[in-house]
């Protein structure tokens, strides 16, 4: 009982920060004069790089921490992904459930039927389980993946800052986003976390039971998974592919550090239809989440809105900037969304 409160107030608080997160921004998006101050305050909080003001630089940071968004998503989501996944290996083993096909077979040739309402809920869970381990895997390979662009694809100039409403915003996002992959079990995990920790710490570690498991007892359940889950996938694999291709582009226009802070016109790949094509590929990217996921789960739908509402906030103001900037921009672009927005 305790347990299942404690859940509901991990997932409860989730969905609370992600509405407060994307209710300003579609508000502050509607095409009315009279919220012109609060589109202009929000934008503000939301700058960086070219599109910051000089009268915000005394509330910014240096843009190059933007490391450090991905230095926690990747802290914090190798620790869900090792920890759910040792869960989901001890508690939630999906190799021993049954199949629903062996126990119809069972049936029709007189056996035990025990396909009834309590073992589909178990496998259901076994599946749920089984799947948030998934998810926190592809979110591990996409922050990886930003890490190391930060780190070696980009080169931010010493002038460029951020505010640092969005740097916060941006550590909690990385801290908010991995988890709610898998809020639904993270009371249990922690609970089974510290029960192993706890034991070990009591029984030393010449006493613990040894530790032995092979590489396909903990790969071959993934196996089991549903065809949405590999078609989740694939979409963000296509829009993890086109993100680093656009984030290339976009560190090849300053190839060292202390180069020239002139802007030019990016070009190539997706920049060739949208001004933020990196934006597009994140929206793909959490878009392939949320088909992975089945789309049943609340949380990750609210994720995913807080995702389109802020790159597609972000992403017109960056179009508006590059109109200004340069006569010659090409008319055919669209801010992110191809032949929508």
């Amino acid at each position: 009982m305790v347990s299942s409160v404690m859940e509901v107030g991990v997932v409860g608080l989730l969905r609370v920060a992600w509405v407060a997160g994307i209710l300003p921004l579609v508000i502050a998006s509607l095409p009315f004069s009279s919220l012109d101050r609060f589109h202009g305050v929000l934008s503000g909080f939301a700058s960086r790089g070219k599109t910051m003001q000089p009268s915000s630089h005394r509330f910014s940071v240096p843009q190059r921490f933007f490391s450090h968004f991905y230095i926690i998503g990747v802290l914090w989501t190798t620790l869900l992904l090792v920890v759910t996944w040792a869960y989901a290996y001890n508690m939630a083993p999906l190799s021993s459930e049954p199949s629903m096909y062996s126990n119809i077979a069972s049936h029709l040739t007189g056996g035990p039927f025990s396909w009834h309402r309590t073992a589909s809920a178990s496998l259901k869970h076994t599946y749920t389980v089984w799947n948030s381990v998934f998810l926190l895997l592809l979110m591990e390979i996409q922050v990886l993946r930003r890490l190391y662009e930060t780190i070696y694809v980009f080169y931010y100039s010493p002038s460029a800052r951020m505010h640092i409403f969005g740097y916060l915003a941006g550590l909690c996002f990385y801290t908010a986003a991995p988890l709610s992959l898998c809020c639904n079990f993270a009371v249990d995990v922690y609970k089974f976390s510290a029960s192993q920790v706890s034991e070990f710490i009591i029984r030393g570690k010449n006493q613990m039971p040894p530790f032995e498991v092979g590489f396909w007892e903990i790969t071959s359940p993934f196996l089991k998974l549903r065809w949405r889950q590999w078609i989740g996938a694939a979409i963000l694999l296509w829009g993890w592919i086109h993100q680093h291709r656009c984030h290339a582009i976009l560190g090849s226009l300053r190839k060292r550090p202390g180069q020239s802070d002139e802007y030019v016109i990016p070009r190539g790949d997706w920049f060739e239809i949208v001004s933020c094509p990196h934006y597009l590929a994140e929206i793909v990217i959490y878009a392939g989440l949320l088909v992975a996921s089945g789309g049943i789960d609340l949380t990750i739908w609210l994720l995913f809105g807080f995702v389109v509402a802020n790159l597609v906030f972000a992403a017109v103001e960056t179009h508006r900037w590059y109109h200004r900037k340069f006569d010659n921009y090409p008319r055919n672009r669209y801010a992110v969304i191809p032949l929508i927005y």
